[in-house]
């Protein structure tokens, strides 16, 4: 009598069923507007007026959102055609066995980055306490009590449906709210610009310590940022075409409206304030501030659920959920423990890496139609070494060139390599 153990299957690199594809436009809209609203995103948008001058760093955001999120919403509808996860894209692209280094970097991004997301939501809670009701929780057992806060909401979110969450949650109820507070801080702080001389703020100049391909690149970075999470819910839509047009619709305004939103104030705020004191001091503040924070709790909760799916990947006897809970228990140990602020470079860095990735992602695959052909070897050479390459020239641009930028001149290099290297089934599937 032989006993038998059932493998479990793995649900990243399997293409997900027909009764998975639930998203439509609206929902993919939705998702990712709500991801692209955040205090990080205002904060870079503060940060670009005084560096290039506020037209430039208007046409900066403007340009840099649109092609940001157009290759965004590209990834999006190759995960959607597919049904694979990113880890799936990455697999297709670069062969089973070259693929676990990619995605294993990416478990590392992504838990660094769920990290992150919690110390914004925990000095953003703490900055609140402090000017709005004069409550100093700046100390040790403040900011332990106010990481744990936002760790066990963020395992809470993880132990339902990402599905529930973003078709009822995040769509009927999180989106409304958040638009309502991002109109109100408009209203606010535009009228105030106004009352301030409009002529002589559309006029000033930066400083010159950015570039104008810099200060593109810089809002290009965002929108690329989310590369390789989109795939992960791009898979749950009915359609290639409403994951691309809904992907690229929400996150081009939310882009748009956020990075906008910090230069305006900034533009009109006391000098040496911080973004968040000066949020709080607009009438209302207070409320659209909170709920805008809340919301960063999507983007903590879109960092861990790709991070879980990642991880499943690798190891699928453990499922989703449960490596969700194992990363977001991770996440609550390292905020308490690491020095977030000089961390963050390493995880700016790290994030480099996947610009070229994803160059060669698209070159492959960008123009494949339905499901993807398997990938014959264990280790693509060619795409692996059109991906070190970009690595070489991200880094080589950043340090010797920093005013061209770095993340469009790697993506268009690595496109166009691995267009030229791709094997004969993907040019006959392409066409």
């Amino acid at each position: 009598m032989t006993s038998t153990t059932a493998v479990p299957q793995n649900q990243a690199l399997t293409p997900l069923p027909d009764a998975g594809r639930v998203f439509g436009w609206h929902q993919h809209a939705s998702l990712w507007f709500s991801l692209g609203v955040g205090l990080l995103v205002m904060q870079i948008g503060a940060y670009l007026v005084p560096s290039v001058g506020t037209r430039e760093a208007l046409f900066a955001i403007v340009a840099g959102s649109l092609i940001g999120s157009g290759l965004l919403a590209w990834v999006a509808r190759i995960g959607c055609d597919s049904g694979l996860s990113s880890a799936g894209l990455i697999h297709a692209t670069y062969g089973a066995s070259f693929a676990r280094l990619p995605v294993f970097l990416n478990i590392v991004q992504l838990l660094g980055w769920t990290t992150f997301e919690l110390v914004i939501m925990r000095e953003g809670t703490i900055s609140i306490l402090k000017h709005a009701l004069g409550i100093d929780t700046g100390n040790a057992a403040g900011l332990v009590l106010a990481t744990l806060f936002w760790g066990l909401v963020l395992a809470a979110l993880l132990a339902g449906s990402m599905i529930t969450l973003v078709r009822r949650i995040i769509s009927r109820i999180g989106l409304p709210l958040v638009i309502l507070s991002l109109l109100w801080l408009t209203w606010q702080f535009a009228g105030r610009l106004q009352a301030g001389g409009l002529a002589a703020i559309w006029n000033r100049h930066g400083d010159g310590s950015m570039g104008m391909f810099s200060a593109l690149d810089l809002v290009i970075a965002m929108p690329v940022s989310w590369l390789p999470l989109v795939a992960d819910y791009a898979r749950h839509g009915k359609s290639g075409r409403g994951a691309l047009g809904g992907t690229w619709l929400g996150y081009t305004v939310a882009n748009i409206w956020c990075y906008a939103l910090g230069m305006i104030v900034v533009s009109v705020a006391q000098p040496g304030a911080d973004l968040v004191g000066a949020l709080l001091l607009a009438q209302g503040g207070l409320v659209a501030l909170g709920l805008i924070l809340i919301d960063e709790l999507d983007n903590a909760y879109g960092d861990v659920y790709s991070g879980s799916v990642c991880a499943h990947s690798i190891a699928p006897r453990w499922g989703i959920r449960r490596w969700g809970l194992v990363l977001a228990a991770a996440s609550i140990a390292l905020a308490l423990a690491l020095p977030m602020h000089s961390l963050e470079p390493f995880l700016l860095t790290l994030s480099s890496v996947f610009v070229p990735l994803y160059g060669v992602i698209l070159g492959r695959l960008g123009f494949t139609q339905g499901a993807l052909p398997a990938q014959e070897s264990k280790t693509d050479m060619a795409a692996a070494g059109v991906w070190v390459l970009g690595i070489v020239v991200y880094q080589g641009l950043a340090q010797w060139a920093p005013n061209l930028g770095s993340a469009l001149p790697t993506l268009v290099l690595t496109f166009a390599l691995a267009m030229l290297t791709r094997p004969a089934r993907r040019l006959a599937a392409a066409g």
